[in-house]
C-alpha cells in the first residue's frame, strides 16, 4: 500500500485570553525548556504574561530576547547558537519574528510553536519561511508548526492595517486555486484533491462569515482558523499551489521591483481582484468582501502607483518560472494590464 504522511500542528488555540495559556500548552507536549524570540519592541507588551504563564507551568526558559532580523546569516548563526538542552522554539510577533523562529527550528530540529499577534497572513501557518537571501526576500523550507496559539485580544490590539493584509491574503485563495485548475488542465502539473478541499474550505468558510466589524470575535476567529487551514493545504500539496497563484507573483514582483514595498497582504488582495477579472472568476465576490470590510478604503488611502503594478505583472512569470499561472501566457498579462488601466474599482484604488 503506498501511504502518505503529512505534518499538521498539534496544538491549535485561537481564542480571548489564550496567550495567558501559553505555558500549559507547552507542558501538555512533554516539553519543559524553551527558548523565546520575540517581535520588536513585544517583550515589553507581552513579557511579563508570557514568562508568568511558562513560570507556573514549570517551563524552563532557557533564552528570551527580541528579534528584528531575518537576513539568513544571523538566523544560521542563532539557530547554532541555542542552547542544547532546549526542546521548543517558541516565535512570538509578526511575521519576521515567526520566519526566523522557525526557520531556526528547522535547522535545529526542534519543535516550533508559532504565536502570531497580528493576522497579516498565513504565514504563522505556513511550512516556508520569507528571509532576506543576498539582498532579497526569498521564500525558504522551514518547520511546519507544531502548534499555533493566537490570543483574539491580541490580534485585535494591531494596527487594523495588519487585519486588511490578512483579509488580502486569505481571499487570495480564491485566484491561486483557479490558476492550480488551469495548470493543471494544461499538464503542468497535478492538483491534490484534499489541498484542493481543505483551501476551498477554509476561503469559502471565510468569505461567508456574517459581521458587523472585522474585529469581532467571530470574524477573527474565522480568519485566523482559515489561515491556519491555508497552511494545512500547503502541506498536503508539498507546495504553495493551492494558497498563491499569479497574484502572489505579481506581490513577489513589487517585493523586487520597489524600495519600499507595502504590506504582503494588501499587495496580494488587489492583485486577487485584479486576477479574478483576468480569469472572469469570482470577483464580483472578492469585490464585496473588499468593499465590505473596508479594504478598498484602506488601499485607497495608500497613494499607490499603477505604474508599479503594471511593471510587475510583466515581471511576476520569472519570479517562479517552473509555475505556469495565466500571467505565464502574454495574453493575460496583457489583458490584466487593460483591466488594471480601465476597471472602475481600480480607478478608485489607484486614483
Amino acid at each position: 500500500m503506498n501511504g502518505s504522511h503529512i505534518a499538521i500542528p498539534t496544538i491549535l488555540k485561537v481564542g480571548k485570553g489564550a496567550l495567558e495559556n501559553l505555558g500549559e500548552y507547552i507542558r501538555a507536549g512533554g516539553m519543559k525548556k524553551a527558548v523565546i524570540y520575540f517581535g520588536n519592541g513585544l517583550v515589553e507588551m507581552f513579557g511579563v504574561k508570557v514568562m508568568d504563564s511558562l513560570k507556573e507551568s514549570g517551563i524552563e526558559v532557557l533564552e528570551y530576547r527580541e528579534l528584528d532580523s531575518v537576513r539568513i546569516e544571523d538566523i544560521v548563526e542563532l539557530a547554532f547558537s541555542i542552547d542544547a538542552k532546549a526542546q521548543v522554539i517558541v516565535g512570538l510577533g509578526g511575521g519576521k519574528v515567526i520566519d526566523a523562529a522557525k526557520y531556526a527550528a528547522y535547522l535545529r530540529k526542534l519543535p516550533f510553536l508559532s504565536v502570531p499577534t497580528s493576522a497579516s497572513s498565513d504565514g504563522f501557518s505556513s511550512a516556508s519561511a520569507s528571509l532576506t537571501v543576498d539582498g532579497r526576500r526569498t521564500s525558504v523550507p522551514a518547520r511546519m508548526a507544531y502548534g499555533i496559539v493566537a490570543d483574539t485580544d491580541v490580534i485585535k490590539s494591531a494596527p487594523v492595517k495588519y487585519l486588511y493584509s490578512g483579509i488580502g491574503d486569505m481571499v487570495s485563495k480564491i485566484t491561486a486555486l483557479y490558476d492550480w485548475a488551469y495548470e493543471d488542465r494544461g499538464g503542468y502539473t497535478v492538483m491534490n484533491d484534499f489541498a484542493v478541499m481543505i483551501a476551498k474550505k477554509a476561503v469559502n468558510s471565510f468569505v461567508r462569515t456574517p459581521f458587523q466589524s472585522i474585529q469581532e470575535e467571530l470574524f477573527l476567529r474565522e480568519l485566523l482558523d482559515s489561515l491556519a487551514m491555508s497552511g494545512i493545504a500547503n502541506e498536503i500539496a508539498g507546495s504553495s499551489a493551492p494558497t498563491s497563484g499569479s497574484e502572489h507573483l505579481i506581490s513577489h514582483a513589487l517585493d523586487k521591483l520597489l524600495e519600499q514595498p507595502g504590506l504582503h497582504g494588501i499587495q496580494v488582495g488587489i492583485a486577487t481582484y485584479l486576477m479574478s477579472r483576468v480569469q472572469d472568476h469570482r470577483y464580483k465576490r472578492v469585490d464585496t468582501i473588499f468593499t465590505d470590510t473596508g479594504f478598498w478604503e484602506h488601499v485607497a488611502s495608500l497613494g499607490l502607483n499603477r505604474e508599479d503594478y503594471e511593471r510587475a505583472i510583466d515581471l511576476a512569470p520569472s519570479v517562479k518560472p517552473f509555475r505556469h499561472t495565466y500571467l505565464h501566457e502574454e495574453k493575460y498579462r496583457e489583458l490584466a494590464k487593460k483591466i488594471l488601466r480601465e476597471d472602475e474599482r481600480l480607478g478608485k484604488v489607484f486614483g
